[in-house]
């Protein structure tokens, strides 16, 4: 296996908590009316096209459209996206400033609205100490299409089989492999130490 050169970073559930539920226990407090909400309303197939790329204003209408009578929660899903990333993942955070401590090239690679990553920059500022990052929303592409990886290769100028993804889903750690990088799954941060120490990085 080539040397690993390059450690590329995923941000919601790797280095920042992300919970949709979170934001609307007290708009919708029934929890089975919550869950019917986000498997008919609020889907994750309706969410990931804001990562791609399309506008909140859009995306609100599309809903209100075919569901009237649910506007306010319709339109809670981004007024309320604040409380969906209520915390960092420290012990994550911790090994990134130490892989840039230690002087790894460090980028990050994420499916994420435009706007909502600026919000997270304001919150969470580690999310801007790495080299860079490719936001989906940004370029129009999402993971886990091979399109997205080959921008990220050449934006950064990094080497694919030299490079090592760390990223919560299991499609996107395949769909990176299937670009001819490495990749390994993000369990928690102790599991992301053995697997670094693996690759014969000490952290």
């Amino acid at each position: 296996m080539t040397q690993v050169k390059h450690i590329v970073f995923d941000i919601g559930m790797v280095l920042i908590h992300y919970d949709p539920d979170a934001a609307f226990l007290d708009v919708i407090p029934d929890a089975n009316e919550r869950k019917w909400f986000f498997d008919n309303v609020c889907t994750h197939e309706w969410n990931i096209e804001q990562d791609r790329g399309r506008k909140w204003p859009e995306a609100e209408a599309l809903l209100v459209a075919n569901f009237p009578d649910r506007e306010h929660h319709i339109r809670a899903f981004r007024q309320n996206w604040h409380m969906m990333v209520p915390h960092s993942i420290d012990g994550s955070v911790e090994i990134m400033r130490k892989l840039i401590a230690d002087g790894h090239d460090v980028t990050m690679l994420t499916n994420f609205a435009s706007d909502t990553l600026r919000e997270a920059w304001e919150r969470y500022p580690f999310l801007t100490e790495s080299r860079g990052v490719t936001i989906s929303g940004d370029v129009g592409l999402i993971k886990p299409d091979k399109a997205i990886y080959d921008h990220h290769v050449t934006t950064f100028d990094l080497e694919a089989s030299a490079t090592l993804f760390i990223d919560d889903s299991a499609k996107n750690v395949a769909g990176a492999k299937a670009a001819g990088w490495q990749s390994v799954q993000f369990i928690d941060p102790e599991t992301l130490k053995a697997d670094l120490k693996n690759l014969g990085i000490d952290v």
